[in-house]
């Protein structure tokens, strides 16, 4: 269980660049630099980038290193704000009425009061990242902002605008903190302007060899080092050619997790075919590795590493 003492932002970006890479998020300056300006200057963080690069982690690193709760609202078509604000237990209060009708002599402002109190409200995630105690604020991660439509973003730029929300029947709820928020979107449609300008932006890319190297080192340790070079080899040719869908870094981990359960020390081209769905998603791009574009990466990485050896 992660220690939920929470603990003070970092003094530096060092000092973010630090925090990330002991809870092994391997990260650029640049990142470390906007994710240290936006915890300082208490902004939320706009990340944007393809699926699979990452983004939803740093939300998770950034909870677990601070010592705060994480608090996830999924993103998805038709939200709306009973699932993502607030509703009510419409079955418990239908129980209490019942008592209460039961008992007899109700006064029906007093049921009224009673049945629309703390007791019988369900906080979804946006209000539940609204009352966090001082010092002590969540992390929200708003995770696929763009599956969401146009109003359910309009009415998530005011939140960000005061952090309160109005219950009708209990009033206005304020943050006592502001919580640390983390937007994401994979770019499926384009987030109006309005909302990026309340926020600090980055662009999340793929990781260059040497990093996503270091990234599979860390998050796969028991893999064969020479089988990890090969693996990050053959991915950083594969997202070269164009495919459908190109795979990001969660899947370079799987792929190595695969691989190392399987007891592979290194790739060959029947391996490679064989656990190609650890990797691509769609028939269409599997077909394409499969007619000899596969053979043809492992031949260059193979030849790369021999030359690289000599």
């Amino acid at each position: 269980m992660s220690d939920m003492t929470p603990r003070a932002f970092p003094e530096s970006i060092d000092a973010t660049l630090d925090m990330l890479q002991d809870a092994d998020y391997v990260a650029d300056r640049s990142l470390a630099t906007v994710l240290f300006l936006a915890l300082r200057m208490r902004r939320p963080l706009f990340l944007e980038g393809e699926a699979g690069v990452g983004k939803t982690e740093i939300a998770k690193v950034l909870a677990s290193s601070l010592g705060r709760r994480l608090i996830r609202l999924q993103c998805y078509e038709g939200l709306d704000v009973s699932s993502a604000v607030y509703e009510w237990n419409y079955a418990a209060q239908m129980i209490e009425i019942r008592m209460e009708e039961a008992a007899g002599s109700v006064d029906r402002k007093d049921m009224e009061k009673n049945v629309f109190s703390e007791k019988y409200l369900i906080r979804r995630p946006v209000l539940d990242a609204l009352t966090g105690a001082k010092g002590a604020a969540p992390v929200f991660l708003i995770d696929e902002l763009d599956r969401t439509d146009e109003a359910f973003e309009a009415f998530l730029l005011e939140i960000l605008s005061d952090y309160q929300v109005t219950v009708p029947e209990l009033g206005t709820i304020k943050a006592e903190e502001p919580p640390i928020v983390i937007i994401t979107t994979n770019r499926t449609r384009e987030i109006h302007d309005a909302l990026k300008r309340r926020c600090l932006y980055h662009w999340v890319d793929y990781p260059n060899a040497e990093r996503e190297l270091e990234i599979v080192r860390r998050k796969v340790p028991q893999a064969n080092k020479r089988l990890s070079e090969e693996v990050v080899r053959f991915i950083q040719k594969l997202r070269q050619i164009e495919l459908f869908k190109v795979p990001g870094v969660a899947e370079t981990i799987d792929w190595a997790g695969a691989l190392t359960e399987l007891d592979k020390v290194a790739l060959d081209p029947e391996t490679v075919s064989d656990t190609i769905g650890v990797l691509l998603k769609y028939q269409d791009d599997i077909a394409r590795i499969e007619q000899g574009e596969g053979r043809r990466i492992l031949k260059e990485v193979q030849a790369e590493l021999a030359s690289a050896a000599e």
